[in-house]
């Protein structure tokens, strides 16, 4: 048996529901990670201990991994969905209306009647990088039973990210609920590489598609494969991709930052570069590239050109604060014809 990638997961039994929703039964791409709004601080840099600056300009972003993704997602004409939980509150307000405002599908966000939602307090200078602290709220009280895994079984692919507590747990329970046709697409980002491989085992075997920047997979699983292989050096990025390879995952793509993405399969073998652009707000950046990714995966496009697409939108993304500068479905395939 594959040491990363088990898929012979048994649908646990279910009462199926009387009546379908289309939107149900169309949705392609289902996200389950974190919503929060994000509370952005723009300074000249991030400063140490004991080091002082002044906040030039402050916004208020809705975001959260999986959800920036879902939402390019939709701008660029595929139907999304995703599982997130909001308070009744102004920042659940907000998420929720701003997830509609771009076409996601909202039956499977989850409502709590107590708590807060989801905030992140982020720091971000002069060139676009960020320093950013988690307020997680309801975020992580989501439970097995209030998600529907039998509309989940109606997706192409479900896309995992990260979580604070304890609805990681619940990330691990759905994947006994997954059937063997969906596609699970993981960025555990660094939340997720700190916890180790032990604790990821039960996704990462489940995992279809791995994407992680460079720092975080060589974080993760450097002295895994070292230890594993009885290797005198370390491996390089290259290395630890063609090991996970090897062990199951069908398809490993790291991400470089400006430096672009590189990515592998069983079949393939890119390394593409980054599209110059002048950076405004990265701090979307990997989950913009992951839905150009997923966008050409799902269209079954090659490994290049799926990389190509996550690059681009990645790129346009940046361009400006939030969700207005991605790209429309017409726009980005004007640019798919360039290639």
């Amino acid at each position: 048996m594959n040491e990363y990638n088990n898929v012979s997961n048994p649908i646990n039994q279910m009462q199926v529901p009387d009546m379908i929703m289309d939107d149900d039964l169309n949705v392609k791409i289902i996200g389950f990670g974190a919503l929060n709004l994000d509370k952005l601080y723009y300074v000249n840099e991030i400063v140490g201990p004991d080091e002082e600056t002044f906040i030039k300009k402050e916004s208020h972003i809705p975001g959260g991994s999986g959800a920036n993704t879902i939402i390019a997602l939709s701008k660029i004409g595929i139907l999304s969905s995703y599982i997130g939980k909001i308070a009744a509150d102004d920042e659940g307000d907000i998420l929720e209306t701003n997830l509609a405002k771009y076409g996601v599908y909202l039956n499977h966000l989850i409502y709590s009647d107590k708590g807060k939602s989801g905030k992140v307090i982020g720091l971000i200078d002069n060139q676009g990088v960020r320093s950013l602290y988690v307020d997680p709220g309801v975020n992580d009280d989501i439970k097995i039973e209030e998600i529907n895994h039998y509309f989940i079984n109606q997706a192409k692919i479900v896309h995992y990210t990260s979580f604070v507590g304890e609805s990681f747990q619940t990330q691990n329970q759905l994947i006994d609920k997954l059937n063997e046709k969906v596609i699970l697409s993981f960025d555990p980002g660094m939340l997720y590489v700190k916890k180790g491989i032990k604790e990821l085992e039960k996704i990462l075997k489940r995992t279809n598609i791995l994407l992680m920047n460079k720092k975080e997979l060589i974080e993760l699983f450097q002295t895994h494969y070292q230890e594993k292989h009885n290797l005198k050096t370390k491996p390089t990025f290259r290395d630890i991709a063609t090991y996970l390879i090897e062990d199951g995952i069908n398809t490993v793509v790291i991400k470089n930052g400006d430096k672009g993405a590189y990515a592998i399969n069983n079949k393939e073998e890119v390394k593409i570069p980054s599209y110059k652009v002048e950076a405004v707000d990265t701090t979307g950046a990997g989950d913009f590239f992951n839905a150009g990714f997923l966008y050409g995966y799902i269209n079954q496009y090659s490994l290049e050109k799926s990389v190509q697409i996550g690059n681009w939108i990645a790129s346009q993304g940046i361009k400006n604060i939030g969700h207005e500068s991605l790209p429309t479905k017409e726009e980005l395939e004007k640019f798919i014809k360039t290639l």
